[in-house]
């Protein structure tokens, strides 16, 4: 019961971290100055590269940090050559983790762990890798387990850095910019945990409807 107590504070100082995480941006700005950088680029590269912590803020980190480097605070750069290197590494190592681990753990056939699992895996990166890696790193907790499941599929590691370069450029340059130049915005910026919620929301659209095509394809089978 302690163990459960514990993770659920938490979870609480995550989701207000996260609610409020400008505030949270400027307070440690102001305390660490240019080891900051070093900061974000951490959490982006453990976010990304960590399947243990898929729950790290993203979208909402980027958009912050866009929002205060056009303050002045940050330099919107640096931030975009170090933020975009963290999500391209951390998929890198995540990858290798999976490419790894995944060939051993599938060496011992077992009721839920089988050969033709990997084989399965394989074809769906094949058929649907591509666009995968590109377009999971626009939704959270999916772009944590993407690449460690391409890693595990065996996919071709030039096709695989090609898509994962590319995506986490898009993503960083995207978020940056967005946060960027509509950040400063009166409205938005008097407002930031509504948008960081709005942020949040729409990027968990395409998780709900996989959920949603998932259980009608389920229904249709019992059918």
């Amino acid at each position: 019961m302690e163990f459960i107590h514990q993770c659920l504070e938490w979870l609480v100082v995550l989701c207000n971290f996260i609610l409020k995480i400008d505030q949270y941006l400027e307070v440690i700005i102001k305390g660490y100055g240019v080891l900051t950088y070093f900061i974000l680029f951490l959490i982006i590269f453990c976010e990304t590269g960590l399947v243990i912590t898929p729950l790290l803020p993203g979208d909402s980190l980027l958009f912050a940090a866009g929002a205060l480097s056009a303050r002045g605070l940050l330099d919107i750069r640096l931030l975009f050559v170090l933020i975009a290197s963290a999500a391209i590494l951390g998929d890198m190592v995540n990858y290798a983790v999976g490419r790894y681990f995944g060939v051993h753990l599938f060496k011992t056939e077992s009721r839920f762990l089988k050969k033709d699992y990997i084989a399965r895996t394989h074809r769906f990166l094949e058929k649907y890798g591509n666009k995968a890696i590109v377009f999971c790193r626009f939704v959270p907790i999916i772009r944590t387990f993407t690449p460690f499941v391409t890693g595990f599929g065996q996919m071709n590691y030039l096709k695989f850095m090609t898509y994962n370069i590319g995506g986490g450029l898009a993503w960083t340059a995207i978020f940056l910019a967005a946060g960027f130049f509509f950040g400063g915005i009166p409205v938005i910026r008097s407002s930031m945990t509504v948008t960081i919620l709005i942020i949040i929301g729409l990027s968990l659209i395409p998780i709900m409807i996989e959920l949603y095509k998932a259980q009608k394809r389920q229904k249709s089978s019992c059918c």
